[in-house]
């Protein structure tokens, strides 16, 4: 397909069936997924919870078309994922979906708005670095290389980055998984900031269940299974998580 789905708030942003991810390890078969239904609606905060090995992120690269399903069906509003050639899922990773891992993957060389501006000189409809570092409170530090920034602050970088582009999507894998505390928080305070303001799908990855407070949705993965579904009656602030 040439044209991805225009938005439509009204529709299902991901909807999954029965999807499955097996890797061969020599005459071994380990399997990723073991057959996962899961919807995931416009403007949500979902954190994917489990222990490492369960399946979190072999979801999420599925979900953000960095890896295929082995069987199963995906459909990005209403557009089937699983099947598409990779010139069709790099153009849905371009213009769709934003990237944030535990490491922050920053040019040394650039600056801050700099390694923006990677972003935003391929992408259809972007922010300005300068608007995409001013949601994560970075507006006096965009001329500073990496090495001049703390943990955090190359963090909300990457996040800018990510999300300069105005994806419909955040996949956030272990985002404070390098950061102590204070600096964790920082980190989700300007993720909250993008999902309530832009109204973007965001899915957190943790292994860490006190952050799944602050989400609407919390799916419990073990074994490549989802075991447990429920919705938060109220998201807590990141602010107010108890570390």
């Amino acid at each position: 397909m040439n044209n991805l789905p225009a938005s439509d708030d009204s529709q299902a942003v991901f909807d999954a069936r029965a999807l499955r991810k097996i890797y061969q390890t020599g005459e071994v078969d380990v399997v990723a997924l073991g057959g996962v239904d899961l919807t995931l609606n416009a403007g949500e905060l979902v954190c994917l919870l489990g222990a490492s090995g369960s399946g979190k992120s072999t979801l999420l690269n599925i979900l953000g078309g960095l890896d295929t399903p082995t069987s199963g069906n995906l459909f990005y509003k209403g557009w089937p994922l699983d099947g598409s050639d990779e010139n069709t899922l790099t153009l849905f990773r371009r213009n769709c979906v934003g990237f944030v891992f535990q490491f922050y993957n920053l040019i040394p060389s650039l600056t801050a708005r700099e390694n923006v501006a990677l972003i935003t000189s391929i992408s259809r409809d972007p922010m300005t670095p300068e608007e995409a570092l001013e949601m994560v409170g970075l507006s006096e530090r965009m001329d500073h290389f990496p090495s001049q920034l703390s943990g955090g602050e190359q963090q909300r970088v990457a996040i800018a980055r990510a999300i300069a582009k105005r994806p419909e999507v955040l996949l956030c894998d272990e985002p404070t998984g390098a950061l102590d505390v204070t600096t964790g928080i920082v980190v989700l305070e300007a993720v909250e900031r993008i999902n309530r303001e832009l109204g973007t799908l965001t899915v957190i990855i943790t292994h860490n269940a006190i952050m799944s407070e602050m989400a609407d949705r919390v799916l419990h993965l073990s074994d490549g299974k989802i075991i447990s579904s429920h919705h938060n009656t109220t998201r807590l602030p990141a602010a107010e998580l108890k570390w």
